[in-house]
């Protein structure tokens, strides 16, 4: 008898859901008011970027939604399958015609009616699925599975990363992993082995690339070279600074005047810190952090394996990515292309990341 499935609305009440819609809600005034200069002077329209946000913010409420709904049976049998996909998602960003190239990055595919889906972002999300499968179908995987092929299944994507350049992306991954594979109760002096091990190579992928090199250089001393290296830097920590406590004022603020580049994408936080104070800076992140703590203690309630694993993975990577963009604004990390979640202008992180909190959501329904 084929098995019947009732759409449940369970999750409207998750305190997860309360605190998502906010984020979404809070994004999309932070879109208007960072962009809305940059996008009269680029496309005679200052609500260009807003109009777009709005399109993606219900797209991304439709993929959580229907992330909460999907059988989780599927979930455990299929869920690795969007590695694959991803995978092939960023080899397609490098055929021409469909592979879009912004800032010397090779990161985008260009799709119908002027979007572009950013591949990356879904690559981010599906290594937490990827490593929840291994784990659950190999429970002796150490001897039982083909260490030569799962090489080549996990390095591959992430050489292609590095290829577009995506290092940020690579990052997140690589650290996602370890986390794992402590959790998993992988021995500290292994990973430490391999960290040890991996600095060499740490050297080659930063200090002989040169506009890696540049950001290392200008995150230590930003204004040895102020006009150039050091200018986003510079100019994102001035916007912060000038917010004070409580900030200029919603729209008020003057970075986003074509001081600081990138001021509706990667240092949206830089505006909102100077318009809105540290109050204003605070609270965004006690939000970010209670967002964290819930994905984390969804985890550590549930007693399945799978789903255990899946959600510490993906609240790592989450967490992951609110940290390192707000570094990168605070001038604590060199500067690197990541979006801050939910905050930031941008369709494919938006999409992924509700989608990624949709399954988070799922596990939660399903431990009640």
């Amino acid at each position: 008898m084929k098995q019947q499935y009732s759409f449940n609305l369970k999750f409207l009440s998750s305190s997860l859901f309360v605190s998502l819609f906010a984020l979404l809600g809070i994004g999309l005034v932070q879109v208007y008011s960072s962009s809305y200069i940059f996008a009269i002077e680029s496309y005679n329209d200052g609500l260009y970027f807003f109009k777009k946000q709005a399109i993606f913010t219900v797209l991304g409420l439709f993929a959580l939604v229907f992330a909460t709904q999907i059988p989780f049976d599927k979930i455990r049998k299929y869920g690795w399958i969007m590695w694959a996909i991803s995978f092939l998602g960023i080899c397609a960003t490098f055929i021409p015609g469909l592979g879009v190239k912004v800032g010397g990055a090779q990161r985008w595919l260009q799709l119908p009616m002027g979007f572009r889906f950013e591949p990356s972002e879904l690559l981010k999300i599906s290594f937490s699925f990827l490593f929840a499968s291994l784990v659950c179908r190999h429970q002796n995987y150490l001897k039982n599975i083909k260490w030569g092929w799962l090489f080549i299944i996990i390095t591959a994507p992430l050489v292609v990363l590095l290829k577009q350049p995506d290092f940020g992306s690579f990052a997140i991954i690589c650290l996602v992993a370890v986390s794992l594979l402590y959790i998993q109760g992988l021995n500290i002096k292994w990973l430490m082995g391999a960290g040890i091990a991996s600095i060499p190579a740490l050297y080659m992928l930063v200090w002989n690339v040169p506009y890696r090199k540049a950001r290392v250089q200008a995150f230590l001393d930003p204004w040895s070279d102020p006009a150039q290296k050091g200018f986003q830097v510079i100019q994102s920590m001035l916007s912060v600074h000038s917010g004070g406590l409580t900030g200029q004022g919603l729209g008020q603020g003057q970075g986003k005047l074509f001081f600081l580049p990138e001021a509706h994408t990667d240092f949206t936080m830089a505006v909102l810190g100077e318009e809105l104070g540290f109050i204003g800076i605070f609270g965004i992140l006690a939000l970010y952090g209670f967002v964290i703590f819930r994905g984390y203690q969804i985890a550590m309630k549930t007693e399945d394996l799978f789903k255990k694993i899946l959600a510490i993975g993906l609240s790592t990577t989450f967490a992951l990515s609110v940290f390192i963009n707000t570094g990168v604004v605070m001038g604590l990390l060199p500067t690197k292309g990541l979006t801050m979640p939910f905050l930031s202008y941008g369709g494919s992180s938006l999409i992924i990341f509700c989608f990624m909190f949709g399954v988070l959501l799922n596990v939660e329904m399903s431990e009640h």
